[in-house]
């Protein structure tokens, strides 16, 4: 089992050394890096991705037994985990951007498949086919209100960073309100209170806050690509 951990201030270390696990250290940026600096670090070419906070119920691990003990496919082949979203420990029919239970492939050969570098949302690529697992994968993604919030800011920094998203307020209190209906009223989010209000919050917030947050750092990105510009045109002259 390989463990690569961006800095954890819970009880994540103590478990891996209760269980003789010696955790890599690498600095969080991308989610499909960090699975990537794990697939490289396997001893086998055919790896099992999980997060943290996803626990596989009995009939999917026997399935993964079943095919582990088995002939060995064919290594353009992967597996889909059936996950379920929990949002403060209660199972939801939608969280933004998807569907609940959706089906992110994390089984298949490292020699044939990696993790795409997407900011969000990452994918694993490579594969030819793909077939579903069996089971029910429980996806813990938000425990507390708090954790909610802290997401949503990152998620939405990291998509601007690394994105094209364009700057404009207007298209930011469009995209929020589209999303309000389709993600809160139209999903039958409302139907689950306190819950559903937070994630229908959650659809609505990202859909904001990218177009804001990109329009909020447009100046900036503007100065200092005329500055490049300058730089350019300068050293230009001086050859």
């Amino acid at each position: 089992m390989v463990v690569v951990d961006s800095g954890s201030t819970d009880e994540t270390l103590d478990i891996c050394r209760e269980f003789g696990i010696t955790p890599f250290y690498h600095p969080y940026s991308m989610h499909g890096m960090q699975m990537n600096v794990a697939i490289e670090r396997a001893s086998h070419d055919w790896v099992l991705c999980m997060d943290s906070d996803e626990i596989m119920d009995e009939q999917t691990v026997n399935f993964i037994l079943a095919l582990k003990a088995g002939e060995e496919p064919a290594k353009n082949k992967a597996w889909r985990l059936p996950r379920y979203w929990y949002v403060l420990g209660e199972q939801v029919r939608t969280l933004y951007p998807v569907s609940s239970p959706d089906f992110p492939v994390r089984l298949f050969n490292r020699q044939h498949a990696r993790f795409n570098l997407r900011p969000v949302d990452d994918q694993v690529e490579g594969h030819t086919c793909s077939e579903k697992m069996p089971g029910h994968v429980r996806h813990d993604t938000f425990y507390t209100l708090h954790e909610v919030i802290n997401k949503l800011n990152g998620y939405t920094t990291r998509l601007v960073k690394y994105t094209r998203v364009r700057p404009s307020i207007t298209r930011g209190f469009i995209s929020a309100i589209g999303a309000f209906f389709k993600w809160y009223l139209f999903s039958g989010a409302w139907r689950q209170g306190r819950v559903g209000a937070v994630t229908g919050f959650y659809a609505t917030l990202y859909s904001f806050l990218k177009y804001f947050k990109a329009w909020y750092q447009y100046p900036q990105i503007k100065a200092m690509q005329a500055e490049q510009d300058v730089d350019t045109h300068t050293h230009s002259l001086q050859k």
